[in-house]
């Protein structure tokens, strides 16, 4: 069974502007989307990226499902152009990315993105050297608490660095769990939000380079997109829809995209009710327009 993906007919919508093409999910997974794509269309062609060895196993393992309409490229979507130039594709007709964590990540207590996890991880590909255990463990009090506040919004992202530096006194903080009760221990919980959320999702960020990832991708879409060709990108958090709308409202203003989410999309209640993790999820959609 895929993975359950976050608004895929709305993506498809927008996403596919030629039933024939030849398009790039920046962001396999498990298969949710491309395997919709594949569905819906059954003359188009895929290129899946995903840096992470559990998704490139899954793919594997659905090989034979996906016939010969599927590519997979183990890599970080940041190294799109050059990736896609050592299989000979210059030009696509779309590109899709669903950014941030999927809930097969989080699920896996291996990984250390949950907050029940004996581990402190959060890599998203283990070949990296970075870890949040390195992080939390050995970055000074501003340097953390820097790290909180830019990529986690953290409104006590100061006090927690304070708590944490209390509590590396005591030895090494090695379990995502604890982390959570250091954060815990200077912030409420808000309703049914963890009161850890925010510095976990830093971290993350932080660990994985995803706002500089996603500003990569999309620096180098305009030049791999045919003329009507699309860019589809699914966020789940304002710091990465705020990158995103500013960079199709550049490239609007320069003739280069028509942007065709003059609103950003949200899923519909009986998604969310079916899958929570789309309550957050925002989709912003262009269209290249000038190949100049």
């Amino acid at each position: 069974m895929y993975h359950v993906s976050v608004m895929p007919l709305e993506t498809s919508r927008y996403l596919v502007n030629n039933p024939e093409g030849l398009y790039v999910d920046c962001t396999f997974g498990g298969g949710g989307h491309t395997s919709y794509l594949l569905n819906k269309f059954e003359k188009l062609k895929i290129v899946a990226f995903d840096w992470d060895e559990d998704a490139s196993n899954r793919f594997i393992s659905q090989k034979e499902d996906f016939a010969d309409r599927v590519v997979f490229i183990r890599d970080n979507f940041k190294n799109i152009k050059n990736a896609l130039a050592k299989i000979n594709i210059s030009k696509v007709d779309g590109i899709l990315a669903d950014i941030g964590v999927s809930s097969k990540q989080v699920g896996d207590l291996d990984r250390g993105f949950s907050f029940n996890s004996d581990v402190l991880d959060m890599r998203m590909d283990k070949r990296n050297a970075l870890t949040a255990k390195e992080i939390v463990n050995s970055y000074s009090r501003d340097d953390l608490a820097d790290i909180f506040y830019k990529y986690g919004e953290e409104y006590k992202s100061r006090q927690i660095a304070d708590a944490i530096i209390l509590r590396r006194k005591r030895g090494i903080i090695s379990a995502a769990l604890e982390l959570r009760d250091i954060a815990g221990s200077v912030k409420r919980s808000e309703g049914k939000i963890n009161p850890a959320t925010k510095v976990f999702q830093a971290l993350r960020v932080f660990v994985n380079d995803e706002l500089g990832n996603l500003e990569a991708l999309l620096s180098n879409a305009p030049e791999l997109l045919n003329q009507d060709g699309r860019i589809v990108l699914i966020s789940f958090h304002s710091l990465e829809d705020r990158i995103i709308k500013q960079d199709f409202k550049k490239n609007a203003a320069a003739g280069i995209y028509k942007i065709l989410t003059k609103k950003v999309v949200t899923a519909s209640q009986e998604e969310i009710h079916l899958n929570p993790r789309s309550r957050s999820s925002k989709i912003r959609a262009a269209e290249k327009i000038n190949n100049a």
